[in-house]
C-alpha cells in the first residue's frame, strides 16, 4: 500500500524466512565436441551458452539507463533524472509513501533479489520520502489476488511481478503464455523492446498498471509422480496449471486434465495425491522443493516467457514526479540485477535437481509443441492471433 506517514511504517503481518541449501553453482562450460550426458542435457535447457546469454540480457544493461518495458527515450530521461537528483541530495521531494512489494517466489529466489534491490534504490534516492516493504512467498495472497489488490489499490500490495495471469483483465496480455510462442532469449529481447512489447504497456496501462521493468524466467518444464515419455503419456494426467486459459488449453489438447490453483497449495496437493504433476521453470521446481514429491522432471520447454514489474497506475500517478523518477530508476536497477543472477541460478538449480534425485526425461519436444499450439490456436481471438503473428515473425 501507498501509505503517507511521518513516522516509520511497520508492515503487518509477520514476515516468514526460508533457509535453503543446496550445491555451490557451476560455470557453464563452452560447448566441446566431446561432452558428458550432463552437460548435453544442460544445453539442451538452456539452448545458449553464458556469453550468448549476457549478450541478450544486454537488455539489463540497456536497463540500467531504461526503466519502463519498452525501452523508451522518455524512461531514459526518467532514469537519469532520479540518479541526477539522487546526487544533489534534495531535488527528490513529496509525502513520504510506503510502498508495498508483493511476490509468489521465496527469499532464495532472483525475483526475490531483484525486489530488495528495487527497495535498496527507492531508499538510496528518494531523500528519504520513499520506503519500500518487502513480502515473499504469497504473504499477500495468490498472484491473481495481488493483481486485484494493484488494480483496486485495495491498500495491500502496490507491486507485483505477474505474467500470463494478466490475462485475467486483458485477454490480449495472455500470450506471453502461449506455448512455443517464444523460442529464445533473442526472440524475447526483439519482444519486449520493440512494438510488440510497447504494445503490451500500452494495454497494461489501459487496464491499470505501470510497467517498470521485466524479469526472465527459465523455460517451464513439467515435473511428475509418474514418467512421462511422450504425449501418450499425458493422457488424463491431473496437473495443476496457472489460471490461463492458454496453459489449460494446451495441457487439455495433450489429453491431460489440468487443474488450476495457488502455487501455494500445490505441494501438499502433490503429496497427497490430490494432483499428480505440475509445470514451473527449474526455479520454482528447487525453491518450492517439488523435487520432493516429483522424481520426474519432463524437458518440454512448453512455455518460455518473462514476468512484469507492475505497478497500480493509480498508486504510480500519486506520487510527486521527482518520486516516479526514482521508481522508475529503480525498476531499471532491479531488472537489471535479476537478469545477473538468472543463468547462474538455472545452472545452480539443474545441478541441485540432479542432486537431489530428479530424473531428467527427453522428450520430442515437436510432438508436444504441435499438440499444444493445435490445441490452443482455435481460443484465439483476432487481436490475439495479430500479436501471435506479430511474435512469430521475430523468431
Amino acid at each position: 500500500m501507498l501509505v503517507y506517514r511521518q513516522g516509520k511504517h511497520v508492515a503487518d503481518g509477520t514476515r516468514r524466512t526460508a533457509a535453503r541449501t543446496g550445491a555451490a553453482a557451476f560455470r557453464l562450460e563452452r560447448r566441446h565436441d566431446k561432452t558428458n550426458e550432463k552437460e548435453r542435457i544442460s544445453m539442451r535447457i538452456h539452448k545458449i551458452t553464458r556469453r550468448n546469454f549476457m549478450k541478450v540480457a544486454g537488455v539489463s544493461a540497456l536497463a540500467m539507463g531504461l526503466a519502463a518495458c519498452g525501452g523508451s527515450s522518455s524512461t531514459s530521461t526518467a532514469a537519469s533524472t532520479a540518479g541526477s537528483g539522487a546526487a544533489a541530495g534534495g531535488e527528490v521531494t513529496g509525502d513520504k509513501v510506503v510502498i508495498n512489494i508483493g511476490h509468489i517466489n521465496d527469499q532464495s529466489d532472483s525475483w526475490h533479489q531483484g525486489a530488495l534491490k528495487f527497495k535498496e534504490y527507492c531508499e538510496a534516492n528518494s531523500n528519504g520520502t520513499i520506503e519500500v516493504d518487502v513480502f515473499p512467498n504469497s504473504q499477500l495472497g495468490p498472484e491473481v489476488d495481488m493483481i486485484q489488490g494493484i488494480l483496486s489499490d485495495s491498500g495491500t500490495v502496490d507491486i507485483t511481478f505477474t505474467g500470463e495471469s494478466m490475462q485475467t483483465y486483458q485477454p490480449d496480455l495472455g500470450m506471453i503464455g502461449m506455448p512455443y510462442l517464444i523460442q529464445s532469449d533473442e526472440q524475447m529481447e526483439k519482444v519486449l523492446t520493440g512494438e510488440v512489447g510497447q504494445e503490451f504497456e500500452g494495454l497494461m496501462e489501459a487496464c491499470g498498471m505501470k510497467c517498470l521493468g521485466y524479469f526472465t524466467r527459465g523455460p517451464r518444464y513439467i515435473t511428475s509422480t509418474k514418467k512421462i515419455t511422450n504425449v501418450a503419456d499425458c493422457n488424463n494426467l491431473v496437473i495443476r496449471t496457472p489460471q490461463s486459459a492458454m496453459t489449460v488449453a494446451a495441457f487439455q489438447a495433450i489429453g491431460a486434465k489440468p487443474t488450476p490453483m495457488a502455487l501455494s497449495e500445490v505441494f501438499t496437493s502433490l503429496q497427497q495425491g490430490t494432483i499428480e504433476a505440475q509445470e514451473n521453470p527449474l526455479a520454482m521446481i528447487e525453491t518450492q522443493s517439488f523435487y520432493e514429491v516429483c522424481p520426474y522432471l519432463i524437458l518440454t520447454a512448453h512455455l518460455r516467457a518473462w514476468v512484469y514489474i507492475a505497478m497500480g497506475l493509480t498508486q504510480y500517478n500519486r506520487l510527486s514526479d521527482s518520486q516516479r523518477a526514482v521508481v522508475d530508476a529503480a525498476g531499471a536497477e532491479c531488472q537489471a540485477h535479476e537478469h545477473e543472477l538468472f543463468l547462474d541460478n538455472e545452472e545452480k538449480y539443474y545441478n541441485q535437481l540432479q542432486e537431489q534425485g530428479m530424473e531428467f526425461i527427453e522428450v520430442d519436444t515437436k510432438e508436444f509443441a504441435d499438440a499444444m499450439v493445435n490445441g490452443v490456436l482455435p481460443i484465439l481471438t483476432d487481436s490475439q492471433k495479430k500479436i501471435y503473428d506479430e511474435i512469430e515473425a521475430l523468431a
